[in-house]
């Protein structure tokens, strides 16, 4: 009796211990993740599978009730909502999939789990997914080292599992040894800033000329596409871009910063491109935040004033000779835009994101990680800018 209870409360603290490692911010611990499938396949009822899960996910996520608490200027307990309630697809697939059957049965129930949560719908709350560190494991190797790394996660579900976790073991230690800085592109260049939630509100010229004077403080020689974070230029209109476009006017440089787009019933969040001879929305974001940005159900009620999710549009865009691959904020703590966006071979991954709100979490951090590793496993140019 004492086993039984025993067991399952490890095999849950084991599981919040490597959603809390593996998502730290640090890309190398992204590998500790890949301990979430083992331990759910240990799970001996659909109770515990579930505890597991939420264990995992809970831990892995635990910076976002105090960032949503930040957001709307509130207490914990909208955010502590927010994240139990965030959790329950992550849970409900896995929970439902969990199978007490050996052989075959429990991979390939894993794999469909794997699929499920990086993919709409459920990968719209796709956060933590352990596939993500196939860019720390099998670096530059693409589509292979995805498909060996869903592989990999698939036989730590079955009796194989030692192979598997030695196997994983050696090559988080070979990553780890060969360790490099990002791989940037030489001619374009993030600039990160620090203006707190006035960022995107605060659209007076004197913010405008702060960001011109930041701008030409920060360049490198020789760069010749800066980019901004998300919402650097606040809300674009013709007035806007006309005054961009004379700012850049005689330096050599373009301008690729994040921006809003009014419509008929809310907003698009947009990247445009400037340069001295006219501006352009480029991109419109696939997946806003859930609730805060994006509100589906605002068509029902009536309401307006939600940002639009694209969610397939526009994967990558051609910027100054480049195919870019654009993440906006939200975009990158999931599976399914990444892999939609390498699907037509990129020459540049761009992410931005106006984290503000996520002060004294390590939402950035993890970002910043999740994309410098899809940016190894397909051996991309990464220009990141955010604001904070």
């Amino acid at each position: 009796m004492i086993r039984d209870l025993h067991v399952p409360a490890a095999l849950v603290g084991a599981s919040a211990l490597a959603g809390y490692l593996g998502w730290s911010g640090s890309a190398l611990a992204l590998p500790v993740s890949a301990a979430f499938p083992f331990l759910w396949s240990l799970s001996a009822s659909r109770r515990t599978a579930a505890a597991v899960s939420a264990a995992y996910f809970l831990a892995a996520s635990r910076g976002l009730p105090q960032g949503v608490a930040a957001f709307y200027q509130s207490d914990i307990l909208p955010g502590l909502g927010l994240w139990l309630v965030a959790s329950l697809g992550f849970i409900f697939v896995h929970a439902s999939l969990w199978t007490g059957k050996v052989g075959w049965a429990r991979p390939i129930r894993y794999v469909l789990a794997m699929v499920i949560t990086a993919m709409p719908p459920f990968g719209i709350l796709g956060w933590a997914h352990p596939i993500t560190a196939a860019g720390i494991l099998f670096p530059g190797w693409g589509w292979i080292g995805l498909f060996l790394m869903a592989a990999g996660l698939a036989v730590l579900t079955t009796r194989y599992r030692p192979a598997a976790a030695i196997a994983f073991g050696g090559l988080w230690l070979s990553s780890a040894a060969c360790w490099t800085s990002t791989n940037l592109d030489r001619d374009w260049q993030g600039v990160d800033l620090q203006f707190g939630n006035s960022l995107g509100r605060d659209v007076s010229l004197a913010r405008y000329h702060a960001l011109v004077a930041t701008i030409l403080a920060q360049r490198y020689a020789g760069t010749s596409v800066v980019v901004l974070p998300e919402s650097a230029l606040g809300f674009w209109t013709p007035t806007t871009e006309r005054w961009w476009i004379d700012q850049l006017k005689g330096t050599g440089t373009s301008l690729v910063a994040g921006a809003a787009v009014v419509t008929g019933t809310g907003y698009d969040n947009v990247l445009v491109h400037v340069t001295p001879a006219g501006g352009e929305v480029v991109y419109r974001e696939r997946m806003p935040v859930p609730g805060s940005m994006w509100q589906p159900w605002s068509q029902f009620t009536g309401g307006a004033g939600g940002a639009r999710a694209q969610f397939f549009a526009n994967p990558t865009i051609d910027m100054d000779g480049r195919r870019v691959a654009p993440l906006i904020c939200y975009e990158q703590l999931l599976v399914w835009p990444i892999l939609q966006s390498m699907l037509f071979d990129p020459d540049v991954i761009v992410a931005v994101g106006n984290g503000w709100w996520t002060a004294g979490t390590s939402i950035i951090a993890i970002q910043r990680a999740s994309v410098e590793a899809w940016a190894r496993l397909f051996d991309k140019h990464l220009v990141m800018s955010f604001n904070t």
